[in-house]
Parts: structure tokens; sequence; C-alpha cells
């Protein structure tokens, strides 16, 4: 074959040639990492393939060679071979199945990848131009490259699927296993969709994003539509799946009961209940969106306490979708509501039973560690503990369940003894003056009503005194060389030199903001500049005029209305020793109070105007 092209690894790699097979083990069993239009791969042992076996007995046939190896030559060298094939997203290819045969040369520090159509009924059609192969091999500096080799470029088929194009492999690919081949990273965690059939998931799911695609363009939250829409439509997409194969397994035909605890906005819940799923969602604040499912999507707002209140005895699962500080209490509330209840979570934010999760190992991620605890929590419970990766656009994505327990129910007493004493353990909030009712005393459930910490609700007077000692700080930083006539910008502070400028009363009030002093200095987006750390006086002259439409972070943004302009006095007007920059006519802010218009925008909500 022909050598198409070579990336280099990088250098003094430890990891190699070891790592070469792990780089490409990633390729063969989860293609989807980098090929997104593909669902997945079912990989089995060539002999248990008859059309595939025969397919290699037949590659002597044919110029699949790199050097002078051949895969057939086996008294030469050590050979492997499966098949895998290919789930795609959306199936565009009817009944006919795509298929590769995969033939690792591990002596060569090669693989060969043979790919074919099978019919319905019929003989395979071999694609000998699509005909590749990796190799793995030593520089004379002591290096190592991948080469890519093809039987042939001019003829080469693609349709961006099952087969990727040419300029893909040795552009993408290559380059992304040779950076794998070098870190050679392996994981504890589960694979992705371990538990499930992926086909069945991928038409199941490609149905659901059809189906409900349309809740994008009428989402009513403040949050990303598309992220949330199709994050809950793979979510359900799991449970529908996994649900349908424990009906098979056990051979019951009635569907499966739940109830989402802290079912947020509530469109899993619509979901499940639309495929035919009796249930019901409960969260603590009432969505805008709920009015907009129908009769038939059952949500209720309420306080979720953990307690004998909250027992679900006639329910067959408990969920969990990012559900904060329930996320600990699940499976304890499944346990305790009935031996046959299970369990689905799928934590994101980090909660012990009644405080905040603590850390206790600086080896690992705190998201790592949680996962950890959150798993022997279920195991404290009682259940046969599994663990499973999401297909959804999160970081965290990492879910559990408990599906069986390790227990007979006639040993419960016992079981509940060890989940009482456990608890009891764990640490308690510094005000235990919970809300729950017996075990689950001291348990706290979030407000009704959502406070809002982004420093727009601390006082004037506080955010106008940090606002000018920074300020002086930084004016006072002025360079001595610069000309009496130039306009002082003054310097720079790092974030924890501004903080040693303040209080200590200041500091600890802006700590129970989110992102604290860094989000209350870019709030004040007229007076600093924070970028990469730095805080720094803005100079409006070095503004840049936004478009009519400005295209930021992919996303179009209006520009500034007409009326908003001079609602606000200018602060260097005011407060600079030398005044605003800008001549009156040119700053958006107003000089002085003549100027002052009252904006003819919509009035803006206060924060926290509930408390």
């Amino acid at each position: 074959m022909l050598q198409v092209c070579e990336v280099k690894c990088p250098a003094e790699c430890q990891s190699l040639p070891g790592g070469f097979w792990s780089a490409v083990d990633v390729w063969i069993e989860k293609p989807h990492v980098v090929n997104k239009r593909i669902c997945g791969v079912q990989v089995t042992d060539c002999e248990e393939e008859e059309e595939a076996a025969a397919l290699l007995r037949s590659l002597p046939q044919w110029d699949v060679t790199v050097g002078s190896r051949h895969p057939r030559d086996t008294h030469r060298t050590c050979l492997t071979s499966q098949v895998r094939t290919f789930i795609p997203k959306v199936n565009i290819y009817g009944t006919r199945k795509q298929k590769e045969l995969v033939v690792k040369d591990l002596d060569g520090l090669q693989v060969t990848f043979v790919p074919f159509e099978q019919p319905e009924a019929g003989q395979p059609s071999v694609k000998k131009d699509n005909v590749y192969a990796i190799k793995l091999c030593p520089l004379d500096s002591g290096r190592w490259a991948l080469q890519l080799h093809a039987r042939t470029a001019e003829t080469w088929h693609s349709d961006g699927v099952a087969y990727p194009k040419l300029p893909w492999l040795a552009g993408d690919l290559l380059p992304k296993l040779a950076r794998w081949a070098a870190a050679c990273k392996s994981s504890e965690r589960a694979d992705t969709l371990s538990l499930l059939p992926v086909e069945k998931y991928s038409l199941v799911y490609q149905r659901l994003k059809d189906k409900y695609k349309a809740m994008v363009k009428v989402w009513p939250e403040v949050t990303d539509p598309e992220k949330f829409v199709y994050e809950d439509v793979a979510i359900a997409t799991y449970l529908l799946v996994l649900w349908s194969e424990e009906r098979a397994e056990l051979g019951a035909e009635a569907r499966q009961s739940f109830v989402d605890l802290g079912c947020g906005n509530g469109l899993l819940v619509h979901i499940l209940a639309n495929e035919g799923h009796p249930g019901k969602g409960i969260d603590v604040r009432k969505r805008k969106i709920w009015d907009t499912y129908g009769p038939y999507t059952v949500l209720q707002e309420q306080a979720i306490t953990p307690g004998e209140s909250f027992l679900f005895p006639e329910t067959d699962w408990l969920i969990g979708n990012h559900s904060d500080e329930l996320t600990p209490w699940i499976p304890v509330m499944a346990a305790r509501s009935s031996y046959s209840c299970r369990y689905f979570v799928l934590p994101c934010c980090f909660f012990d039973f009644f405080a905040k999760y603590r850390r206790r190992h600086s080896q690992k991620s705190q998201y790592e560690e949680y996962i950890q605890f959150v798993g022997e929590v279920s195991r404290v419970s009682g259940f046969r503990t599994q663990e499973d990766r999401l297909r959804i656009p999160s970081t965290k994505r990492v879910c559990l369940m408990g599906r069986t327990r390790t227990y007979e129910a006639c040993d419960e007493a016992r079981a509940e003894a060890r989940r009482a004493a456990y608890i009891q353990s764990r640490p308690t909030a510094s005000e235990s003056d919970g809300a729950g009712d017996g075990w689950g005393s001291g348990f706290r459930p979030r407000e009704r009503v959502e406070a809002v910490r982004n420093c727009t609700g601390l006082s004037r007077d506080l955010v106008d005194r940090v606002v000018l000692r920074v300020a002086e700080a930084l004016l006072g930083m002025a360079d001595d060389r610069r000309s009496p006539g130039d306009w002082n910008r003054g310097g720079s502070l790092s974030l924890g030199q501004v903080a040693a400028l303040l209080r200590h009363d200041t500091l600890k009030r802006l700590k129970n903001e989110c992102g604290g002093l860094q989000t209350l200095l870019k709030n004040q987006h007229q007076v600093f500049r924070v970028e990469g750390g730095q805080v720094r006086i803005r100079d409006w002259r070095e503004a840049k005029p936004c478009p009519p439409l400005a295209v930021r972070h992919g996303k179009r943004r209006a520009p500034v209305s007409p009326g908003a302009l001079k609602t606000r006095q200018c602060w260097f007007d005011r407060h600079h020793p030398q005044g605003c920059p800008l001549l009156a006519e040119k700053c958006t802010f107003a000089h002085g109070l003549d100027e002052l218009r009252v904006s003819s925008g919509p009035a803006r909500k206060k924060a926290n105007e509930h408390l």
C-alpha cells in the first residue's frame, strides 16, 4: 500500500510502543469519539462471522501489504482479527450493514482495516478501494511516528459515516492517535453506554430527537435550550432502553413507574410520560415551561425533605437528574420505599446528607471522589451498584443505579440499621435546623425562591467603596514617564493584590456571592477591564465599535438600544482626576445631570427583591 502521510509522536515519549495499541483500540472500539456521525460499533471475533473469516483468507489476493509484511504472513508475524459493525446516528444504509475486518499485526506494529458491506441476504461486498492501514514506525532519532497507508487514493469512496474521507484520516484521526499513544492514559471508569445495546439506543435517540426538537424554538427559560433539550432527550433515551431491556429480562409487560425528585424544568418527566411510563416530577420551584406540557405530565411544586412522608412504596424507579442536595438521599429513599424499588442518579453538584460535600483526597478530582461517595452510599443502602457513562453534552455524565439488592427481603431490619448508622456518621451542617422528620432530621432543602448571588444584590454603598478603593490604587500606579497631558490609565493589579486592599468584613461579604470579588469588578464594566486575573482601568478610547449585529461566542447580539444611552452617569467624568477621556457627545454615559435620561427600555427586575 502507498504511504499517505506521517505524523511524529511527541519527543521523549515513554509509553510507546505499548501506547500505540491503546490508541488503536480507542479507534476500533469507540470511533464515535472522533467521528460524530457514528453512534458506536459492535465488535466481534472474526471466527464468529463466516463471511469475515472467508474474507480474511482471501486477503493474499490483494495488495494490502505495508513494506515487506502481509496480513496473512502468519509464519512471520503474530496476527489477531476482529470485525466491527458500524451503528450510524442516522441510518443511510437501509438494511445493509457496514462492517470492517480489523487485522492487528502485533509484531509489525500495524493494524489494517478492510471495509465490506453485508446485505440482508447474499454475499458481502468488499470495498477494496477503501482498505487502509496505520503503522507505528521507529525513527533514527529514537522517536516514533505514525504512518497512514492506503491501497489507493484516486478511487477512494467516502460518505462521511462508515467511510470517512482520506484527508480526514490523515489530518484529524492520525494526529489524535499520536497524542493518545503518547499519553496512554487508562481509565477505571465505565465505557459510554456500557449497559445498553448501542444500536437500540441510537434508534430510540433519533426518534425522540426528531419528536422533541421543536422544544428548542419555544423554550421559555433563561437556560440554553439546545443543551437542556438534547441532554434530557439523551437521558430519557437511556432510561427507556434500560427499562425496555429490564422488561424483557423479567418477562414483564407493564411499563415501569417513576418519580423524578428535583425534576427542574420537567422535560425528562414529560418525555417519559409521553412514552407511556406512569410517573411524576417534584421540585421546590415551578418553572415557566411546566404550563406548556399539558395535563398528562404530572409535576408538583413541593419542597422534598427525606423522611417517612417522602417514600414511594408503589413506585418502580426513583430518578435524580442533577438533583443536587437530594442526590445522596435517593439511594436511601429507594431502599426504604420498598424492596423492589430501584434508583437512577446523575450526580452534578457536590452535596453530602446534611451539608456540602468535603473533599478528602487531593490526588483525585472532586467529581471523581463524589461519584465514589454516591457509590458508597448505594452499597451501604444495600444495592448492587452499577455505573455507566451517558452520551450527553456535559462533562458530568457518569450515572449510577441500583437495580437489585445485596440482601434478602427478610433481612430488611439489619439493612436499615446499617443505613441509619452510616447516615449518622456523615458530617452535619453547623446549624442543624433542617426540616426533615425522623431519619432526615437536619436536612435543609433549598429555598423556594432562589436568591440571586451575582453581586447585583449588594448595597450601592458597598460597591461604590470597593470601586473607588481599587480605582485609586490603580491610578496611583501611573508610569512616571507619562507626559503631563496624557490621560492617566493607571497600572495593573492581580485579583489577589486587589483583595489585599479591602477590609476583612468586605471580603467576607463578597465570599457569599458567586464569583466574589472578580464578579463584582466585572459587573463594573464601565470602570474596569478584568482579563487573565489582572485588573486594569478601562480606556474607552480603545473600545471597538460593534457592528449592527455583533457575533460573539457563535451567537448574534443586537446593538445597544438608543434608549439605553446616557441613562447612567459617567464614572470617569465624576471621579477620575482628568475626567472622561471621551468628549461628551461620544461617551455612552451622561456627563453631568443635564445629559441624564430616563431609560426607555423594559424595567430591570431587582435582585433578591423577594427578600
